[in-house]
């Protein structure tokens, strides 16, 4: 058993019999290719690994380029018989060759023992691109061999669908253009990009991808797409797939960049060793990015608290408190809420209303809960997800679930924290850091400076190290940056922040179509535009 009640695998240099269950019970003992492939489990859940492995020999790895790491932490989750070795490595090292700096990730001091994780030296200039270069060349690879020896009609084609509130649509098309059997349609929430994501993903004009501009939020756009992966009978035809948090690869990715992070420290602060405990401050919206952090917790990695940092959609932040999750809290009178849906914010790839991964979450706090009635394995799993779909059906029918039993609170509440930053906190933030240190960073960043900032004053460890992580660069967020910084003399936007990557970007050749806010007008449209490649290879 793992400290919280989980079971946990045994360390090898590879994983001879890894295998994957849906959050929701129905769907178990499948392969890693099946789960890359599907993104959605088929009764509707999130794949996760039957066990997290655990990573005994983690210390050894201190001293390892970032590649390397990755396939020594892979390798616990990918099957040699699935992947053999030497193309994992392969696929890992093209994979990160895409990447502006050497460390790939590197790791920053801002002051003090706060440090900050560069996550933007990708492509796209965002923290999607570390699992979405891993995740394109995956499905690239899994295609290859499937359609060995077939010509025409004959091969297997993939239709890859996504949702973005920003940074994942541009680090999926930069993953996915150009490549063989694969048809990219990214579904954007319209005027709720800000104009250089825009620009990213409308601008690339290789005849698999396509942008689609959705009326309303981003959480329309994710209720599109899982729509479409629940119904088996009309993606048939299409072979649809997932690029967004809610495919497994993705967060099996980004478990590197945690690990990656410790051995920076350890080889930058003098008071850091081997062994001792770090606080990870996460600028949060779909919890992918901070439930990696956990698996990398629940491997070995000497992790303090994971810290939840949300905008004023703070669904997380109301759950770690109180322990219900709904939509919109209701006030005390009982009353309707004044504001309905997401708001509107300056960190907008966080403006989101539910946040799915948190369903995986939910799953090991379920499993854990099942497992302290010493019932044997299966009957913990089994209950764990029952659990889950009812909490999600809840959800579903009534804008909330919970609140949950206090001792799944209080599970949650041993290995995370929660702080909430409004627009106000964030600009501000911008601001100081610029004033006091000279270094710029974009909204989301600023979200989770801010919470670090509030969690080391708050806490009685003065020796406590934090990383708070950068998501992406501040020039994709010029509103915001601007906001803070324009009255600043000597501050230049073009100058200070603006890569020479996205000059030039708006007077480009742009390909987007607007589509109804229905799932069935968007199926019908991705029909079409495959079957119209598919003629045309």
């Amino acid at each position: 058993m793992a400290q919280n009640g989980v079971v946990n695998g045994s360390s090898n240099t590879h994983s001879p019999s890894q295998r994957y269950l849906s959050t929701r019970g129905e769907d178990t003992g499948c392969s890693f290719e099946e789960v890359v492939l599907r993104g959605l489990a088929t009764d509707g859940g999130l794949y996760i690994p039957e066990r997290i492995p655990e990573a005994s020999s983690w210390e050894s790895w201190k001293d390892l380029s970032f590649s390397e790491l990755a396939y020594e932490i892979l390798s616990l989750y990918i099957s040699p018989s699935e992947i053999p070795s030497a193309d994992l490595k392969d696929i890992i090292d093209r994979s990160y060759s895409t990447f502006r700096h050497k460390d790939v990730t590197p790791l920053v001091h801002l002051e003090g023992k706060h440090y900050l994780l560069e996550l933007f030296h990708g492509p796209t200039f965002a923290f999607k691109d570390v699992a979405l270069q891993f995740v394109g060349n995956l499905f690239e690879y899994f295609l290859v061999r499937k359609n060995e020896g077939k010509t025409g009609r004959d091969r297997h084609h993939l239709t890859v669908v996504g949702a973005t509130s920003g940074d994942t649509g541009s680090a999926a098309i930069y993953g996915l253009r150009g490549k063989k059997d694969v048809s990219v349609f990214i579904m954007f929430p319209k005027g709720r990009v800000s104009p250089i994501q825009e620009l990213q993903m409308t601008t690339v004009l290789d005849k698999n991808v396509h942008n689609l501009s959705i009326e309303g939020y981003f959480d329309d756009c994710q209720d599109i797409l899982k729509s479409m992966l629940a119904d088996p009978e009309a993606n048939k035809p299409l072979n649809v797939g997932a690029v967004n948090s809610i495919n497994w690869a993705r967060i099996l990715a980004q478990i590197t960049y945690y690990f990656h992070s410790y051995f920076s420290l350890v080889k930058q602060s003098e008071s850091f060793k081997i062994g001792d405990k770090v606080r990870f401050v996460v600028p949060t919206g779909n919890f992918g990015d901070i439930l990696a952090g956990y698996f990398a917790l629940r491997m070995g990695l000497p992790v303090d608290k994971l810290v939840i940092a949300t905008n004023e959609n703070d669904i997380l932040d109301r759950f770690w408190r109180t322990g219900k999750y709904e939509k919109q809290p209701v006030p005390e009178d009982g009353q309707q809420p004044a504001v309905v849906g997401v708001k509107e914010t300056l960190s907008p790839a966080m403006d989101i209303l539910v946040s799915s991964n948190f369903e995986r979450l939910l799953w090991f706090l379920a499993y854990e809960f099942a497992s302290s009635a010493g019932m044997d394995d299966q009957w913990n799993k089994k209950q764990a997800g029952q659990e889950v779909s009812k909490w999600l059906g809840e959800l579903k029918t009534t804008g909330a679930f919970g609140p949950v039993y206090q001792d799944v609170l209080n599970s949650a509440k041993r290995d995370f924290d929660s702080e909430r930053v409004d627009d106000e906190q964030t600009v501000e933030t911008i601001r100081a850091t610029y004033r006091k240190l000279g270094y710029i960073l974009d909204p989301h960043t600023a979200v989770g400076a801010a919470a670090t900032q509030r969690s080391m004053a708050a806490d009685a460890t003065p020796d406590l190290h934090h990383i708070s992580l950068s998501t992406a660069h501040p020039a994709k967020f010029s509103g915001a940056v601007e906001r803070a910084l324009s009255a600043e003399d000597a501050f230049n936007f073009e100058k200070d922040v603006l890569p020479s990557e996205f000059v030039g970007l708006d007077q480009k050749e742009k390909r987007v179509t607007e589509v109804e806010n229905n799932v069935d007008k968007v199926r019908e449209l991705v029909k079409t535009q495959v079957e119209q490649e598919l003629a045309e290879t």
